[in-house]
């Protein structure tokens, strides 16, 4: 058997031999990976605002669900949803120390408070600049303390109103019907009597439309003639 011969050593000169394509591709492609990881740190910000101002309609839905929950539980128990003419049944039926006096959303809020259908300030949250978030102090005196509510709230209501009524929205500006489009990415979000939520887009003019007619003018077939008695949050 013959043995093989030993394989002869590299020669050194062509060690640092490299194709003609091999540098301009192999630095070209280091220049390609370090623009990418770059332009991703440009995006990245903006994708975030972007999923944040996102999350942010998300939580003011779920929330308006919740507040259309503890509703319907008082409509259960006093025939109607909060209103000044509940405020002296509930204050009699349950000798509360919560305040409830007052015209704002805030103060017809808190008779939910006072029934112990809800223990939660969050719901009542939504995130609009010049508002706070609740800090969950709910003993009397401290619930849904001013600027902490930032949902409007429609009164004279309840389940046995046409279902597309709408009762509490977010963000109305204080004063009018009006909504902020700088909040929650442009979208309104609007409670109805039958608890479902919907998302409307504020046209520049800073009002929402249903079916081409502004949702809160007494124009609009849901009012009847008659303007929606809104209650606005305490500033």
């Amino acid at each position: 058997m013959t043995e093989e011969d030993p394989a002869l050593p590299p020669d050194p000169s062509l060690l640092n031999r490299q194709p003609k394509w091999f540098k301009p591709v192999f630095y070209g492609a280091i220049v390609a990976s370090i623009l990418f990881v770059l332009g991703g740190f440009v995006i990245l910000p903006s994708l975030t605002g972007g999923r944040h101002r996102h999350h942010d309609q998300t939580e003011a839905t779920s929330n308006a669900r919740q507040i259309g929950l503890a509703l319907f539980e008082f409509d259960t128990e006093y025939g109607t949803f909060p209103s000044p003419a509940t405020r002296g049944a509930v204050e009699k039926d349950f000798g509360t120390a919560i305040s409830l006096s007052g015209a704002s959303s805030n103060a017809l809020f808190r008779q939910l408070f006072a029934v112990g259908f809800t223990q939660s300030e969050h719901m009542f949250y939504a995130k609009i600049k010049g508002w706070k978030k609740p800090d969950g102090d709910i003993t009397p005196g401290n619930i849904l303390e001013p600027g902490s509510c930032g949902f409007s709230y429609i009164t004279g209501l309840s389940t046995k109103d046409d279902p597309s009524t709408p009762v509490a929205l977010t963000p109305l500006i204080q004063g009018t019907t009006k909504f902020d489009a700088k909040a929650l990415e442009g979208k309104a979000i609007v409670l109805r009597v039958d608890n479902s939520v919907t998302s409307y887009k504020i046209q520049k003019d800073g009002h929402i439309y249903d079916k081409g007619v502004d949702l809160l003018s007494p124009k609009h077939p849901i009012w009847k003639g008659k303007a929606p008695d809104i209650r606005y949050p305490e500033l």
